[in-house]
């Protein structure tokens, strides 16, 4: 049965934030709030873990997995940008934005695209997780937490536990997320002179980006 750890959403008790941290580096899968719906996390390095993570979404491996970062001090090791991405970037982080750019080569292969060799990632505004990631010490990777079959993602820690007991290790329940997708960037095309490319338009705002 999934362990389950009731935080506060302003001042997460570091105990419990410690025990979610240390099955993370056990190679476990836990449910995690972010700033726009909760998501499935695991360690970036565990083969078996990301395969779990892939199995329990039911997606292949050109379904984008996202690097959950703490900051943009991570960003360097897992994607190639230059001084114009990074701008952007900048002006919207920490926030509910998603973005496409190029996976270096320390990136895991079977993280990346199979095809276009990119990655996803994130700098959630979310005080359980970004404590969380601290305490984990390197990005984590995850995915929205929608059940295959369905199209939106579950945003009540109980209905989580219930739903995925015997499938994840732990609930990281900080409240109800507000269970609106995060906006969706491809920053690809802006090393090149192009503009970024909106994926899919969720919570994060445009005006960063001049859209």
């Amino acid at each position: 049965m999934a362990q389950f750890f009731e935080v506060h959403p302003d001042n997460p008790q570091q105990r419990l934030l410690k025990q979610a941290a240390a099955l993370l580096a056990r190679g476990e899968i836990i449910a995690v709030p972010t700033d726009s719906s909760y998501a499935l996390a695991c360690h970036l390095d565990d083969k078996d873990a990301v395969d779990r993570l892939r199995r329990l979404r039911q997606v292949d491996d050109k379904h984008h997995l996202t690097l959950l970062c703490r900051d943009l001090s991570e960003l360097a090791n897992y994607a190639r940008v230059d001084n114009k991405q990074y701008r952007l970037l900048k002006a919207a982080t920490p926030g509910p934005y998603t973005f496409i750019l190029e996976a270096t080569k320390e990136v895991p292969r079977r993280v990346s695209h199979p095809q276009r060799k990119t990655i996803g990632l994130r700098v959630p505004e979310h005080r359980v997780l970004s404590e969380l990631l601290a305490l984990h010490g390197e990005p984590l990777l995850a995915t929205t937490l929608i059940p295959p079959g369905e199209t939106e993602p579950l945003n009540d820690a109980l209905d989580i536990r219930e739903r995925f007991e015997k499938q994840i290790a732990a609930v990281v329940d900080a409240g109800a997320c507000t269970a609106e997708p995060t906006t969706v960037i491809d920053l690809t095309g802006v090393a090149d002179g192009g503009e970024p490319v909106v994926v899919r338009q969720g919570r994060g705002s445009l005006a960063p980006f001049g859209l």
